[in-house]
């Protein structure tokens, strides 16, 4: 694990206007997350995580102080630049797995590369993530509905992966998974972590939490001491 921060937010205040008035969701946040680090996020509903979850992954901006991702500053970011900071250093995995229903295996994991390239894959790398998170043969052939929730999140994994990010950002990875499943994603995470991966975690499990090297607990918009 490094030294040097690969996430770093100053002072980061995130501010929702509303018809019945201004919701803080984050609330003069200071926080550093080190190159290589495993990090979980914990805290009641409603406290923050998955605002402060979005702040990291570019998904939106601080509504006051700054927040810097492998050394850019998010905020003197455009729009093009943010969707190539999300497309090329953030791999994203969700609780409800966001895979594309009308393709399958081998092509929601192959998209983002089309994406990037404009072009099919040539490379072979999506089928040898898949197999990394061990699907291959036929499997690769169906639709996300015609296999498991641990089959789709492992899908899920592969092609967050696809385009080599440096930090990955999980949303209740193991949310809608059953314990022995959950386990076996959890696994999976745990061995890309030691391969150099960030990886930060927004559970409400204990237990999920203890695979992270250190646990950020968020209540009231506010990072506990």
């Amino acid at each position: 694990m490094s030294s040097v921060p690969v996430i770093s937010l100053r002072d980061v205040t995130k501010v929702y206007s509303l018809p019945a008035g201004d919701v803080v969701a984050l609330d003069h946040v200071s926080l550093d997350i080190m190159e290589g680090e495993f990090v979980a996020i914990m805290g009641p509903s409603g406290s923050g995580k998955t605002t402060l979850l979005n702040q990291i992954g570019s998904l939106d901006v601080p509504t006051s102080g700054d927040l810097f991702i492998a050394g850019k500053n998010i905020g003197e970011m455009n729009d093009d630049e943010l969707t190539d900071m999300r497309r090329d250093t953030i791999g994203y995995i969700f609780q409800k797995f966001n895979l594309i229903p009308l393709l399958t295996v081998y092509e929601n994991v192959e998209y983002p590369l089309i994406l990037k390239y404009g072009k099919r894959d040539t490379t072979g790398r999506p089928i040898e993530l898949l197999k990394m998170v061990g699907l291959e043969g036929p499997m690769l052939e169906h639709k996300p509905t015609e296999i498991s929730g641990g089959q789709q999140q492992r899908v899920a994994i592969a092609r967050a992966l696809v385009n080599d990010p440096k930090i990955l950002l999980c949303d209740e990875p193991t949310g809608n998974l059953d314990t022995k499943t959950s386990k076996q994603i959890m696994d999976i995470l745990t061995d890309l972590n030691r391969q150099g991966r960030t990886i930060v975690m927004v559970t409400h499990d204990p237990e999920t939490a203890t695979y992270a090297h250190r646990t950020i607990v968020i209540r009231d918009g506010r990072v506990d001491p």
